[in-house]
């Protein structure tokens, strides 16, 4: 097959170019073709379509991996220059705009999804209509800037070193809870301690550690590396487990109000809680920040006071 010398970049060969710069980043045509917003089928055939044209190859494929080629590796290095170029470009034309115009990628925990963004991104949205909001939620620890992210959510205490961190409402209340029909049948832990004789439901932090749940009281301080037949990797799962009768899970008191309020769930320990870190918004401190991000923050700061 001829080869046809890219001289002039149309829309087609710009889309290509981007389409294999994402591989690359991520080493996966199923994990791009979900952030570019089309299928793995089409993917594929946008990246074998940029190699033919050049007439090189630019990724190895496997069943089970896709790595760059030297030259693919040289390719994407450049590019990813270039993008970034072409996307602060884009991001100062906003500044010449009434509101802004563009998409926000935010990498989120699900406590950060529910507390945060359910409640408060609905106002962001009505007030800036052209901003695009694209949220990954997932509580494993991710490397924002190398996965394509603009921002995270994540407690505070857990954000990464070198980032912008900006805390969104107040410090939140840890509790241990479980339902009544779990209570009842068990005899009510009094001291922290007493829940090593419990069916607790364990967390698996971000970071892939089982986390001790800690206690307050006064000056009186635990730490307890719960037991339990079950671990979870986030609260949501948890809470679930709880009202299901299987034992008793530990979470910021925000995300089981209406169960407490309801009677689903009782708190456990009610004399001793924790105040940890509240969320926090970061991005990285050395790139232009994107359109929107900064009114998305001032929106989300204003609601959560």
């Amino acid at each position: 097959m001829p080869v046809r010398p890219i001289t002039r970049l149309s829309r087609s060969d710009l889309a290509d170019l981007n389409a294999f710069r994402t591989v690359e980043r991520l080493r996966s045509f199923t994990q791009a073709a979900v952030e570019l917003g089309i299928t793995t089928s089409a993917l594929s055939h946008a990246v074998r379509n940029l190699e033919n044209r050049l007439g090189i190859r630019l990724l190895n494929r496997t069943s089970r991996t896709v790595s760059p080629t030297e030259a693919g590796a040289a390719l994407a290095e450049r590019l990813n220059i270039g993008f970034a170029e072409i996307s602060h470009a884009l991001d100062d034309i906003n500044t010449f705009r009434d509101s802004p115009v563009g998409r926000i990628r935010l990498n989120v925990l699900n406590d950060g999804a529910r507390l945060v963004l359910a409640p408060h991104l609905p106002v962001f949205l009505k007030r800036y209509p052209d901003v695009q909001v694209d949220i990954t939620i997932d509580d494993r620890m991710v490397d924002i800037v190398a996965a394509g992210f603009d921002a995270g959510i994540r407690y505070g205490g857990t954000v990464p070193e070198d980032f912008v961190a900006v805390k969104l409402g107040r410090d939140l209340k840890w509790v241990a809870v479980a339902s009544p029909r779990y209570l009842y049948h068990r005899q009510t832990p009094v001291l922290p301690e007493d829940l090593l004789a419990h069916s607790c439901i364990q967390i698996r932090t971000g970071a892939g550690v089982i986390y001790k749940w800690e206690f307050r009281k006064g000056d009186e301080y635990r730490e307890i590396d719960v037991p339990g037949q079950v671990c979870v990797g986030d609260t949501v799962m948890g809470i679930e487990l709880a009202l299901a009768d299987v034992g008793i899970t530990y979470c910021p008191e925000a995300r089981v109000a209406r169960y407490l309020q309801s009677g689903e769930l009782r708190e456990v320990l009610p004399e001793w809680s924790h105040i940890a870190p509240a969320m926090y918004l970061y991005y990285p401190g050395h790139r232009t920040v994107p359109a929107g991000l900064r009114e998305l923050i001032a929106v989300l700061r204003e609601q959560m006071a």
